[in-house]
């Protein structure tokens, strides 16, 4: 046997063995090879999570939120200009897209209306498939929807974990190793180990919800639709089931 070889064998006993604690993982500091936040007080590393969070220039956030009595899927990449992505609910899938102050949403026809068999509805309902339509700021759907778009708004919900705030097991999110904050009354989040302490996950109390953030810092393209995608709608925009 050669001399590597030998003594790769005879760490693999010692593993085995117990002797050697840490191999493979077992036995040893959890925090070894991470960036120490998982050593630090709870409301340290809550304070260095959001600090993370808020300092980044983008993020990508998906899963569900509960939101009415109503539960909605997002997948939204947002920066502080904006944000673009999907949102499905109840069946009906629409994009949101917000420049600035400007937001706008694309979807079906039969996301509009309430599906009336007239040829009026159909005929205005076949004028906004696919294309983009400009939400007034002063329409309802505004509020709704450009929540979604809104990184403060979205990031700050990530820290509302109901009660004392304690440290919670370690874990991975993907092939991240995490540390999790637990709110003793509901509601966790999951705390990157490795680099910049990003929040990787976030499960919101009484089930509300669970999201993924990843691509912290991944540039995108965010721009208003070209003119001839959009249609103007008027003062309202309604529909949505």
């Amino acid at each position: 046997m050669l001399p590597g070889r030998r003594t790769a064998a005879a760490l693999t006993t010692l593993c085995a063995g117990g002797v050697l604690t840490g191999c493979l993982g077992l036995g040893g500091d959890p925090d070894a090879g991470t960036n120490g936040v998982g050593k630090l007080p709870p409301q340290t590393i809550e304070q260095q999570a959001k600090s993370a969070a808020t300092s980044a220039p983008t993020v990508r956030l998906a899963g569900t939120v509960v939101s009415g009595g109503r539960t909605y899927r997002l997948d939204m990449r947002l920066r502080d200009a904006g944000g673009v992505g999907e949102v499905s609910s109840k069946g009906a899938t629409f994009q949101l897209l917000r420049v600035n102050g400007d937001l706008y949403l694309k979807a079906g026809a039969d996301f509009y209306g309430d599906g009336g068999d007239d040829k009026d509805s159909q005929a205005a309902a076949a004028k906004l498939n696919g294309k983009y339509v400009k939400i007034p700021p002063g329409d309802p759907s505004y509020q709704q929807f450009s929540g979604f778009t809104d990184k403060k708004t979205l990031l700050a919900e990530l820290f509302l974990l109901d009660g004392t705030v304690t440290t919670g097991s370690h874990g991975k999110v993907g092939s991240t190793r995490t540390i999790a904050l637990n709110g003793s009354k509901g509601g966790s989040l999951d705390v990157s180990l490795k680099g910049r302490p990003y929040p990787l996950r976030y499960e919101r109390a009484g089930d509300a919800g669970t999201l993924t953030l990843t691509d912290w810092g991944a540039p995108f393209t965010l721009a208003a639709p070209a003119k001839s995608e959009v249609v103007d709608y008027g003062k309202t925009v309604g529909g949505g089931k």
